[in-house]
């Protein structure tokens, strides 16, 4: 009569049949709830102990008598849904968290190039925080003056994460008066900067890090962001890197 519903809350089909057992009969012994739901007693005593861990049934055992389990009262499912509810998030938020990375273990293993596309503001947090998870020093081409345009508060808030987990990176900069002068409160450190002179202003962060290349445009009406793993391409962009580092001039 329940059972569906039950397992649609979160219990087990064995759960949900030894739950509702002792819902219509009341407080029942193991052996007498083994003989109702045609259940194994080894099996029963495990259900019986899962379900009073979580709350929904006790167990009542007086001196020289056989222990009896009977349900709490209903109410209980209702907080043990939330319970639920908010072990789903839980996981949710861990998936999210080594997803990118599993990701590209998959396609590191399949040796299949992976492109993973976002959009908007939370698009930009995504592609900027899954180098938070760098096996490999972060390679990063930037303009500060259009960062701070667009996105000065996310970036703030990843930079602090990154020098959280003392995650190194190199920086080439666009050479500006604005990009010196507020780089002197900056917090450099695991940072390095250069600047590359005579080159225009651009809209584009690209991070090249971990056999992976990232890219993230920063026009208010369409703000995307890409990571593409691949190794022949992350090596690439890391050689075209650090030749241009080599001959970039040093932040003094």
């Amino acid at each position: 009569m329940f059972e569906q519903s039950l397992i649609q809350l979160g219990l087990s089909y064995t759960q949900a049949a030894v739950y509702e057992t002792l819902l219509k009969n009341g407080p029942l012994p193991a052996g007498k709830i083994a003989k109702k739901t045609a259940f194994k007693r080894g099996l029963v005593y495990k259900i019986l102990e899962d379900l009073a861990k979580s709350g929904l049934i006790q167990k009542e055992e007086e001196k020289g008598k056989v222990a009896v389990f009977e349900i709490k009262h209903p109410l209980e499912l209702r907080d043990f849904a939330e319970k639920k509810q908010q072990e789903a998030r839980d996981a949710k938020l861990a998936l999210e968290g080594v997803l990118p990375a599993i990701i590209s273990e998959f396609n590191l293993a399949s040796q299949k190039p992976g492109i993973l596309f976002y959009e908007g503001e939370d698009g930009v947090k995504e592609v900027l925080n899954d180098n938070l998870a760098s096996r490999t020093e972060i390679y990063t081409y930037a303009d500060m003056e259009e960062v701070d345009r667009h996105i000065k508060k996310i970036n703030t808030e990843y930079a602090k994460k990154r020098n959280r987990l003392k995650i190194g990176k190199k920086v080439l900069l666009v050479d500006s008066g604005y990009t010196k002068e507020i780089l002197q409160s900056y917090q450099k450190t695991n940072l390095d900067v250069r600047f590359v002179k005579n080159v225009p202003h651009f809209a584009t962060i690209m991070q090249i890090y971990d056999n992976k290349v990232s890219y993230v445009t920063l026009e208010e009406k369409r703000m995307i962001g890409v990571i593409i793993q691949d190794p022949n391409i992350y090596l690439m962009h890391k050689i075209l890197f650090e030749s241009m580092w080599e001959n970039a001039k040093n932040n003094n």
